[in-house]
């Protein structure tokens, strides 16, 4: 148990006396919260539970706090003070720090993690981009984001199920297949005519020439996936083949390709899934009419026009949506609640779904729908990722140099590496706008903070090979005898070790895997600091022995903290 957690349980024990001897009234007190005081001299910790309690106890919050204070006498505690209008700061013994340390290295890989409760069952379903091409930068932050708050969630003991929700019915696969279609055409020698954004097209059509789809994919992936299926196939069969049987051969040749490409890439990032889940199944199983005939049943579907509307505004969405239109189509809409449907029949406890700003507008209209159902929409969350600006030179990054569209995820990986594109994408809360310096992600320099965290991991590696060489053995840390840690700096490390623990399980109640790449640069920043202050070799053996065990915990939390961001943490820069 963590020194927090000590605390907690010894305010709580010491409020517990404090209501049986009277001098307290019993009823629902707050939850207790500890901060580190921004100045030692004000303690290790302090609380405001004195001044969050006066509602309850209806007393002045430092009358409160004496009467906590007077019932706090633990072996572990070296005084309490009142302070300002209801402040308690709290000052440790020094052996409880040391017995943080051992507890930290005897836990090792384990430190921080709390077992599975398997009961605690969440979804993350993230990405989710159509398979019609490559990823973008964009999807690069949903990627990162929604596979470390897996991994944070799972550090936190939550039973995590990670999907990928396929959109490989509609119109955009449709539309890729006829973007490929006129890419095949090109490749033999006819010429292409681009619509505009209107689908207007400027002069004369001539016989060779094809229009391209107004809504077409235009990027080199479509080029190169009709070339390689021109490979495989040869012309002279695609060629015999009627216009719609080749169409719809590329439509599943060029589905699975960009599938496999896609979960490549996202391979490449760090990024797997439990499954992946298919739009087309909703349809292949009738699941979209067997969720709408039931709105239907429910009163929540209603017949206008010749389409069917889902009546959201009785659950707070701004108006009703169409659900199958006119023509007896189902809508997007439509299989989005089919899939929810599905979620909530699987059993999770919780579902997430990251999504990107441009869909804020679905929010209402699919809660509406669930609640429809009569499932709890607060089950469902969503979090909502806001745009990603790339810079060089000082100067915003927006075209790709292979597709002329927007920067493909492969193109970041290839210049900056997983690594700090991964840290980048995550050092800022999901809901702000990030600008992502590529000169600053490039740079082997203390000013890149990825750089800065890898290397302290890499640092105390570097010290390890220095004590070896020196014929010096080290790790049996039962025996070590952790007091001759005395200086400010060692004891104030060991207490940023110990509040991982918590960082963990508060990162994750608030969906914050930035909190987490803050804490490591924090770290990071100590321990470089340390390193400049604290020599190892050539110091007393048993403060040699001390610092070394300090520096393996601080190597192990680096290590743990950046496998939860999925960034890799090098013995060697």
């Amino acid at each position: 148990m963590d020194m927090k957690e000590i605390l907690k349980q010894g305010i709580e024990t010491a409020l517990e006396k404090t209501i049986a001897s009277g001098a307290l009234p019993a009823g629902e007190y707050p939850e207790i919260v500890l901060e580190v005081p921004p100045q030692k001299e004000f303690g290790d910790f302090s609380s405001n539970i004195a001044m969050q309690s006066a509602r309850v106890a209806r007393q002045n919050p430092r009358a409160i706090a004496d009467a906590l204070v007077a019932n706090m006498d633990f072996d572990w505690l070296d005084r309490a003070e009142v302070a300002g209008a209801g402040f308690i700061n709290f000052f440790l013994k020094s052996d409880m720090v040391y017995d943080t340390l051992k507890a930290i290295l005897a836990a090792g890989d384990n430190y921080g993690v709390q077992p599975t409760r398997s009961q605690d069952t969440v979804q993350v379903e993230y990405v989710s981009a159509n398979p019609t091409g490559p990823l973008h930068v964009g999807h690069g932050r949903g990627a990162a984001y929604g596979s470390a708050l897996v991994n944070l969630l799972r550090a936190a003991g939550f039973n995590v199920q990670a999907e990928y929700y396929i959109n490989d019915a509609g119109n955009q696969i449709d539309n890729m297949a006829m973007s490929v279609e006129a890419r095949f055409q090109e490749i033999q020698g006819k010429h292409l005519v681009f619509p505009d954004k209107e689908g207007n097209i400027e002069g004369e059509v001539g016989p060779n020439d094809i229009v391209f789809p107004a809504n077409g994919y235009r990027g080199d992936d479509i080029t190169e996936t009709a070339q390689a299926i021109i490979d495989e196939k040869g012309l002279e069969t695609l060629n015999a083949m009627s216009v719609d049987d080749r169409v719809a051969m590329f439509k599943e040749t060029a589905l699975q390709e960009k599938l496999k490409r896609l979960e490549e890439t996202l391979r490449n990032f760090q990024v797997t899934f439990n499954q992946w889940f298919s739009e087309r199944s909703l349809h292949d199983t009738d699941e979209i009419k067997y969720a709408v005939d039931e709105l239907k049943n429910l009163g929540a579907i209603y017949e206008k026009d010749g389409a069917l509307w889902l009546n959201s505004t009785k659950y707070g969405d701004d108006k009703d949506r169409v659900v199958i239109r006119d023509n007896g189509v189902p809508t997007y809409l439509a299989a989005d609640i089919a899939y929810h449907r599905n979620k909530y029949e699987r059993g999770f406890k919780q579902m997430i779904n990251i999504w990107g700003a441009d869909h804020h507008g679905y929010v209402c209209r699919v809660k509406a729908a669930m609640q429809a159902f009569d499932f709890d929409p607060d089950k469902l969350e969503i979090l909502l990722l806001q745009m990603v600006a790339l810079f060089r030179d000082g100067e915003m990054v927006k075209l790709s140099k292979r597709t002329g569209d927007t920067v493909t995820l492969d193109e970041l990986i290839e210049e900056v590496g997983v690594d700090a594109s991964r840290y980048f994408f995550l050092m800022r809360s999901l809901d702000s706008q990030l600008d992502f310096d590529i000169n600053l992600a490039k740079s082997r320099s203390n000013d890149n903070p990825v750089y800065y965290i890898q290397y302290a991991h890499a640092r105390i590696h570097s010290i390890y090979n220095q004590v070896r060489d020196a014929g010096i053995k080290f790790g049996e840390w039962d025996a070590v005898d952790f007091s001759p840690l005395t200086s400010e700096l060692e004891l104030e490390l060991i207490k940023k070790l110990a509040e991982y623990p918590e960082e963990i399980t508060q990162s994750a109640e608030h969906r914050a895997p930035h909190r987490i790449a803050r804490y490591l640069y924090d770290l990071a920043s100590m321990f470089h600091s340390f390193y400049r202050q604290g020599r190892i070799i050539g110091v007393d053996s048993e403060l040699q022995q001390a610092r070394l065990g300090l520096i393996t915990a601080i190597a192990l939390v680096l290590r743990q903290g950046l496998g939860i961001l999925g960034i890799s943490a090098p013995e060697k820069m």
